[in-house]
């Protein structure tokens, strides 16, 4: 028996990642990371780019990254 379309619940996360190189070294290290952790995402979305700065040289790129992943849900039992 198929479970019926719509019984799905998403939650949504932020993760800041973060590189030395780049900005989409950043978010991929954020997405490197989740992926150890969470099953099902579904969207990932850059909210915000920074930087660390020390003598006027960028030192760590930083990106925030808000991702969402789907939690599935049992099918009631008949």
């Amino acid at each position: 028996m198929e479970s019926p379309i719509g019984n799905s619940a998403y939650e949504a996360i932020e993760l800041v990642g973060t590189s030395t190189k780049s900005w989409e070294e950043a978010v991929k290290t954020a997405m490197e990371t989740a992926d150890k952790k969470l099953t099902n995402m579904r969207i990932a979305e850059v909210v915000k780019l920074d930087t660390n700065l020390a003598d006027g040289s960028v030192m760590e790129y930083r990106a925030r990254v808000r991702l969402s992943f789907k939690h599935e849900v049992e099918p009631e039992t008949l």
